[in-house]
């Protein structure tokens, strides 16, 4: 055990009872937060890419991207 943690054990034996809930409510806070930060990484997925292709033959990519703006408004 390193002394970082019997550190930590020291500090949260010295607490009260009543508080432990709240360290471990904390704690997981912590680890979730964690978790998230590691899916933010993930690089991004192109499963949109050839979602227009049936409008290829009837507008430009120019008119398609004036048609997204107009479907967004």
């Amino acid at each position: 055990m390193s002394s970082m943690q019997q550190n930590l054990e020291e500090k949260i034996k010295k607490l009260p009872p009543e508080l432990y809930k709240e360290i471990s409510d904390f704690i997981d806070f912590l680890l979730s937060r964690r978790t998230q930060k590691s899916r933010k990484k993930k690089k991004p997925t192109l499963n949109w890419f050839g979602g227009l292709e049936e409008y290829r033959k009837n507008f430009t990519s120019l008119e398609l991207q004036k048609k997204a703006l107009e479907w967004r408004d």
